[in-house]
């Protein structure tokens, strides 16, 4: 490769912007470095403002903001992605990685509360997000995408009920939504990561004992979920779409669906 085009490989998101969702910790801010390190501009999103400010602030290259957004209201996220209409600012990329487990009893002893609880941020959470953010990107002049985070546990059966159904449930909202804005465009894509060494395993002293789950003999870093994203972002995905990518060292093919 001639130099030239290996500077381009590396700074496949020169010129765009890409608004991440819950990207303050684990894969959301290692998504934002990631694309950042590759020359886009980054807009920080999270619940947790302040943290989405820290992750700016560390962030290489200008131009990225940090915005706080609940994605269980709805109307905050309209007020939020109006904003940002109002800025003129033009969104290249959706990344939605806000999400995550509860615990609970097991089916019997789950209560309605919890599985809309899970339903909620899981499922809906990403429905807001799309609903305001696909028709903002029918407006891009590059390729414009959107890339949610969903589960190995929405294809396979490793328990969490409420967790993995609202999970499961992401899979037909992308197929369609890839059929409906393909001609608009637009590409919408998922990853289902396998155990990540993420802030959810702390309490329980790391996801390591998983390893040997694993055929690659370790579990996931954020960084592995945020490399699959940024492929799916990019140019270099430019025909795909519909899809929900494992990324899972290869549970999903000892495991049956």
């Amino acid at each position: 490769m001639d130099p030239a085009a290996a500077q381009d490989a590396q700074h496949r998101f020169r010129g765009t912007t890409t608004l991440v969702v819950g990207g303050s910790v684990g894969i959301g801010l290692a998504s934002a470095q990631r694309l950042a390190a590759e020359r886009g501009r980054v807009l920080v999103a999270d619940l947790d403002l302040e943290g989405a400010e820290r992750a700016v602030r560390d962030l290489p290259g200008e131009g990225h903001l940090a915005l706080g957004i609940d994605v269980l209201d709805a109307d905050a996220v309209d007020t939020a992605v109006s904003a940002l209409s109002e800025q003129g600012i033009t969104l290249d990329a959706l990344v939605h990685v806000a999400g995550g487990d509860t615990d609970h009893g097991d089916f019997a002893e789950t209560e309605d509360e919890t599985w809309r609880a899970m339903l909620e941020l899981n499922l809906l959470g990403p429905v807001r997000m799309l609903r305001r953010v696909l028709p903002a990107l029918t407006t891009s002049t590059r390729t414009p995408s959107a890339v949610i985070v969903s589960s190995v546990n929405g294809a396979l059966t490793l328990g969490s009920e409420p967790y993995s159904s609202a999970k499961a449930g992401l899979v037909p909202l992308i197929r369609n939504l890839a059929h409906e804005y393909g001609p608009r465009g637009v590409r919408i894509n998922a990853v289902a990561p396998g155990t990540v060494r993420t802030r959810a395993w702390e309490a329980q002293g790391g996801p390591d004992h998983l390893a040997g789950e694993y055929p690659l003999r370790r579990v996931g870093e954020p960084s592995d979920i945020a490399a699959a994203i940024a492929f799916l972002c990019s140019p270099d995905a430019s025909w795909i779409t519909g899809h929900v990518l494992p990324v899972d060292g290869g549970l999903s093919i000892r495991r049956a669906f």
